[in-house]
């Protein structure tokens, strides 16, 4: 055997080993989407979306509580981290740029990004739960946003480091400001893949549930209270599904298929908005 027949062979081979390790994970994707497909849509009502939280065997319960308590969770997270990750990240492509500060923050970001998140919880746990003396919504919303902050820095820092240097020179040529060129220039070339970056972001922190158990712990009843307990969607699957009760079962599966198909949605969004924005281009 020549050596050419000899790297096609090897070719063929890692070819080979490398779409059969695709093919087994896709059919473990398509497994674990298939079961949760089936017994989420079986068990979804309109009981779910009109009832809070009920004990096992009354009729009237849902996941209302949850709901709520999972979108209010996001959106406190959402109004802390997208602000702090996207100015983090515009400091680092505009202004500290190759500076040692810039790549510390940078490989700091990028342990966040891979720490466990029961360890962000159990920080926020130590800082701000056991000070105020309670679980608490803004500590759940900590937690979440802290996690989110990493995602949406990294995103942020990359995708304005793509706006072409010509666009910023040719502003500042025209009297242009720093702070104008950052926000009518940069901003606007770079629009798509920071959205995009809050998007992921979001998504990321959705599925949480280890932060949570040390922050907002979780009610089963419906409340808005900001400096109490909060439901969460995350929670009360856990909750739900690991109960000895069917019907709390049943609430487990179709929490988990809103969940599961809200984050996907939102990676889908993504990705669809940061096609559309290379294409616009």
């Amino acid at each position: 055997m020549t050596a050419v027949q000899k790297r096609i062979v090897i070719n063929k081979i890692a070819l080979t080993l490398s779409t059969l390790s695709a093919l087994i994970a896709l059919a473990f994707l398509f497994w674990i989407l298939g079961v949760l497909v089936m017994k989420g849509i079986s068990a979804l009502n309109w009981n779910i979306f009109i009832f809070e939280g009920a004990p096992p065997g009354y009729a009237e319960s849902g996941l209302k509580h949850a709901l709520v308590g999972q979108a209010i969770l996001i959106g406190m997270a959402t109004a802390i981290g997208v602000p702090l990750g996207i100015l983090a990240g515009t400091y680092l492509s505009e202004y500290g740029k190759n500076s040692k500060l810039a790549h510390t923050i940078r490989d700091i970001s990028d342990i966040m990004m891979s720490a466990p998140s029961i360890v962000i919880g159990a920080f926020v746990y130590a800082v701000v739960v056991i000070p105020m003396g309670h679980f608490s919504a803004w500590a759940g919303a900590i937690a979440l946003g802290i996690i989110m902050i990493p995602v949406i820095l990294r995103t942020t820092d990359d995708m304005l480091q793509l706006v072409p240097g010509e666009l910023r020179e040719a502003a500042f040529a025209l009297g242009a400001p720093k702070y104008k060129v950052i926000l009518s220039v940069v901003y606007r070339g770079a629009k798509a893949g920071i959205l995009t970056g809050v998007l992921l972001g979001i998504a990321r922190v959705g599925g949480e549930t280890a932060p949570l158990l040390f922050t907002s712990f979780n009610d089963n009843f419906f409340t808005t209270d900001l400096n109490a307990a909060m439901p969460s969607l995350t929670v009360t699957i856990f909750n739900y599904a690991t109960s000895p009760y069917e019907d709390w079962q049943q609430l487990g599966w179709a929490a988990a298929f809103i969940l599961s198909m809200f984050i996907l949605g939102l990676n889908i969004l993504g990705r669809v908005i940061l096609f559309a924005g290379k294409k616009g281009k």
